[in-house]
């Protein structure tokens, strides 16, 4: 599968937006100015202007519809039936007003920019992952949101895997968890 750079940088970036919530990880990822202006760093977002209180709280109501939204195709059984998740994503867009753009900044190739130039942070992340998940939605590719694995992570992902077989939202953390976990248990189990 391949939506192109841009949009899964940006389906990315939703889902770990989403996962600095303090409903998915027990405490708020984006408490302050300097945890959010982290975020942007981390992101490589471009053309953000200084950040303010009201960016923060912005971006938590950004965030909170992005949540629903990709808990909603996490939870999706029947892909056919999406369209309350396309709503949601039509409303997210129009809120944002994007104005679809071509650019070529920072040696990064000819790509699209979806948020209005001089847009603050909220409205730029829910126009760029508006505009994502609505790619995802008609290439028929919702089923690659999904849940980590691991019984004690609450955390979202994205799965661009060939085969679609990413479990945990990270391998390293959750995944090697449970993996030891499993050892230990198969070692009890034999010796005893």
């Amino acid at each position: 599968m391949s939506l192109g750079h841009d949009t899964e940088m940006a389906l990315v970036g939703a889902v770990e937006l989403v996962n600095t919530s303090p409903a998915v990880r027990g405490t708020e990822g984006l408490g302050d100015l300097a945890a959010l202006a982290s975020f942007v760093s981390a992101r490589d977002i471009s053309e953000v202007s200084s950040l303010t209180d009201s960016d923060l709280v912005a971006v938590h109501r950004v965030r909170a519809k992005l949540a629903a939204i990709l808990a909603e195709l996490a939870d999706l059984a029947e892909l056919a039936n999406v369209a309350s998740a396309s709503t949601a994503i039509n409303a997210l867009i129009a809120e944002a007003g994007t104005t679809p753009r071509l650019t070529d900044h920072d040696g990064y190739p000819l790509h699209i920019h979806y948020f209005t130039p001089g847009a603050r942070l909220a409205e730029h992340l829910a126009a760029d992952c508006g505009m994502a998940l609505a790619h995802l939605l008609t290439a028929g590719e919702a089923d690659r949101v999904g849940r980590c694995a691991a019984p004690d992570c609450h955390r979202l992902l994205i799965d661009f895997s060939r085969n679609r077989s990413r479990r945990y939202c990270d391998e390293r953390t959750c995944g090697n968890r449970i993996h030891v976990a499993a050892y230990r248990q198969r070692r009890r189990a034999s010796a005893g």
